[in-house]
């Protein structure tokens, strides 16, 4: 497993850009596909962006060409870049394996998109 910690969010205006962080522990950190997941009030958790080990990128529609996911494997870390922001935005998002996460959730970061 590799622990997680998610750091960046804030309040921000509709159409500005924020830039998340995950540091993540563990030397196996470049072999996981890795994700950023929101969850909206209400809503149900949702995996939003993912990239392999190598770079390899895919994004759900709702964010493409605005949010930009990206790692530095030898600082194990993860980015997600989130451009021209919207107020359906808003949630807590979170880094984890992708499409299989593990149990050990971190304690995500708020983003809230004011309009």
């Amino acid at each position: 497993q590799v622990r997680m910690v998610e750091s960046g969010g804030g309040l921000v205006q509709a159409g500005g850009s924020l830039r998340l962080s995950c540091a993540a522990s563990g030397s196996a950190f470049r072999i996981f596909v890795m994700g950023w997941y929101r969850q909206a009030p209400g809503k149900q958790r949702e995996l939003v962006a993912s990239i392999t080990g190598g770079g390899v990128t895919h994004y759900v529609d709702a964010v493409k060409g605005r949010f930009t996911i990206s790692r530095d494997n030898a600082k194990n870390t993860m980015y997600l870049q989130m451009d021209s922001l919207k107020p359906d935005d808003t949630a807590v998002y979170y880094c984890n394996r992708a499409y299989s996460a593990w149990d050990n959730w971190g304690q995500g970061t708020q983003v809230t998109v004011s309009s």
